[in-house]
């Protein structure tokens, strides 16, 4: 891997663990979801996956609202389900280079979506070793985390994720470009 996507890596893993931090007292409101999907989205499946998990190895283990292991786990390989979603959503798109994203009412909203859908696939499975860990069936567990907390974390998400994706991956373009990491050609 290069010194430079290495970087960026750790930059996007550092803003991802700062903003988690800086919000701690809104629970399940945090940037941290849209960092490691911008990161897929930009910079592949690979590092959006790694951005999400090293964000969760260095957060869950100083996280101060506690660490049950189980939960930490599950958190980190959840969590790059949005590095995943990510890239997943550029091929969707059709885009060989994040620098061809079109701005348009349309594509804010279909972030948006993308947002909800990736947000519901890592509540349900956190919420089910949540459940898993108090001893809860696991139903039950979706449904007392997905109420209120789940509702909360949806509603953010899409909104960050519909207002926050196009001008934050143009300003990673803007800033790193250059087809040296594979971000665009300039």
């Amino acid at each position: 891997m290069k010194s430079r996507k290495l970087a960026i890596i750790i930059i996007l893993v550092a803003l991802s663990i700062s903003t988690n931090y800086a919000m701690i007292s809104l629970y399940n409101v945090k940037f941290m979801d849209l960092i490691v999907f911008v990161g897929g989205f930009c910079f592949g499946p690979l590092v959006g996956a790694l951005i999400g998990i090293f964000s969760w190895l260095i957060y869950g283990s100083l996280n101060p609202l506690g660490f049950s292991f189980p939960i930490w786990i599950s958190t980190m390989f959840s969590e790059a389900i949005y590095g995943i979603g990510g890239s997943l959503v550029r091929k969707s798109l059709k885009l060989s280079e994040p620098n061809e994203l079109k701005n348009g009412v349309g594509l804010y909203i279909f972030f948006g979506v993308a947002g909800v859908f990736l947000t519901f696939i890592y509540d349900i499975i956190t919420n089910i070793v949540f459940g898993w860990v108090v001893g809860w069936n696991p139903i039950f567990a979706i449904i007392v985390g997905f109420v209120p907390f789940g509702v909360v974390h949806v509603i953010s998400n899409a909104f960050f994720f519909g207002v926050g994706c196009i001008p934050v991956i143009s300003a990673i373009v803007k800033i790193v470009g250059g087809e040296k990491i594979g971000v665009s050609k300039k």
